[in-house]
């Protein structure tokens, strides 16, 4: 297998554990908190850096490891805020109800009010949470409500989970993509460091034909370009002055001392 092919199959592999690692903090992100996400988010960034350094990416593998984690962790945080808005479209029910009371929350900053059907009954789950003082007591309203209670009630235009979805799939798509272009970025290092260390094996392999060199009858020394293919003509020309060598003609490989 060249390693063209192996560097695309590593970036494959690098890209599904990112999808996986997603997925897999997705998953238990409402029912654990920081102290157990920060440390699986740190191990999955040093995990992620090696794995980087391994397609050529050098220096820029810590750079592209953050991109994809701080990418990662918002696709998560995004498609957490979703969560509700999907389950409330998936069982909510839509029921028409009164506010019987409202107060400003001073933690969250937030006017919440706490809703009752048309029985007196309330409404499931946690109060109504706005951003501004939009309702006032008595007022009629149609709202979403969880019958299971778990998620508090909604308004219809609060229920759409659609613009989290697609925002949290680009930033999914952002961590997925900072891999292939890691990936270019490794192989475009590794050709130039690969063709430095031709021009310097070659550049020292110049200089031991100049040293070694015995001069024609007119006092010339001739190498032929054939064999430095990666050092062009103006650093030839410079390896010789260096060496106490002056150019016959431009473009030549010609010199004499």
């Amino acid at each position: 297998m060249s390693r063209g092919h192996h560097r695309i199959l590593s970036a494959i592999g690098i890209g599904c554990y990112v999808l996986a690692a997603i997925v897999a903090l997705y998953l238990p992100a409402d029912d654990f908190g920081p102290s157990l996400l920060v440390p699986l988010w740190i191990a999955h960034g040093v995990l992620l850096a090696v794995l980087l350094v391994k397609l050529g990416a050098g220096e820029s593998a810590l750079s592209a490891a953050l991109l994809v984690v701080g990418a990662s962790v918002m696709a998560v945080y995004v498609a957490d805020t979703a969560r509700e808005d999907l389950t409330l479209e998936r069982r909510g029910e839509r029921v028409v109800a009164t506010v019987v009371r409202e107060w400003r929350s001073s933690t969250r900053h937030t006017y919440d009010y706490t809703l009752a059907l048309h029985d007196g009954t309330k409404v499931p789950g946690p109060a109504l949470r706005a951003t501004s003082d939009r309702y006032d007591v008595g007022q009629t309203l149609t709202v979403i409500e969880d019958p299971e209670g778990e998620i508090g009630p909604v308004t219809p235009g609060q229920a759409d989970a659609t613009g989290d979805v697609l925002a949290a799939a680009s930033f999914a798509l952002v961590a997925l993509g900072a891999v292939p272009w890691t990936a270019w970025r490794g192989a475009v290092a590794v050709r130039r460091r690969e063709a430095r260390g031709r021009r310097d094996e070659q550049e020292h392999m110049l200089r031991e034909a100049l040293r070694t060199a015995s001069p024609d009858a007119h006092g010339y020394l001739e190498v032929h370009p054939g064999h430095y293919p990666d050092v062009p003509h103006p650093r030839a020309d410079s390896i010789a002055w260096e060496m106490g060598l002056k150019p016959d003609t431009p473009g030549s490989w010609r010199f004499r001392r």
